[in-house]
């Protein structure tokens, strides 16, 4: 059964790695609903944030795809309910008294207004952004347009954070096994 995934890829910032993510899913014919990029907390690690709708074997599979390419250090999935997601949307509408009444209602910003259109942001969910974009079709949108998702995960940790940890500390355990090793030939 298909439901929603955030899948976070983190890597290095390279050349071409958006492009090798992207044909991962794309030979899968799975349709990326949402990508957005960005630095993470970790610095030098850049951050994927894709969303789609797929079964539960198929978002594994492209995990473990996605995690072959030389430069991802890790991929993690996440449902909607692991995670706090927000995304924002910005409208160019016909200005009127009925448009400034509706932005005033829904707690929307205002970025600029002119005598002949008013530009307004809102963030939230997709659906809150979409409800306000049918709202205020019938006073002529001329402009719409709506980021992809960013997410964090509700965990109290980056989960990369720990893999790495992890990675340090199996790294040093070899380390010096292997100069016991050495030692005791």
């Amino acid at each position: 059964m298909e439901q929603e995934y955030i899948i976070t890829v983190f890597s290095e910032n390279k050349v071409g790695l958006l492009s090798q993510i992207t044909t991962v899913f794309t030979c899968r014919s799975v349709n990326i609903e949402s990508l957005t990029t960005s630095e993470s907390a970790i610095h030098g690690i850049h951050k994927f944030t894709i969303v789609v709708r797929t079964s539960p074997e198929r978002v594994d599979q492209l995990v473990r795809q996605v995690e072959k390419r030389v430069d991802v250090l890790r991929t993690f999935v996440y449902t909607p309910d692991e995670v706090v997601q927000q995304e924002i949307a910005l409208y160019k509408v016909t200005r009127s008294r009925n448009v400034e009444r509706l932005v005033r209602d829904h707690n929307v910003r205002i970025l600029e207004i002119d005598p002949d259109y008013i530009v307004v942001e809102k963030t939230g969910h997709k659906a809150e952004t979409q409800a306000l974009f049918e709202l205020l079709q019938p006073y002529g949108v001329q402009q719409f347009v709506r980021s992809g998702t960013v997410a964090v995960s509700k965990s109290q940790r980056e989960r990369l954070n720990e893999y790495l940890e992890e990675f340090e500390r199996r790294y040093k355990r070899e380390k010096e096994k292997h100069a016991t090793n050495t030692k005791n030939s």
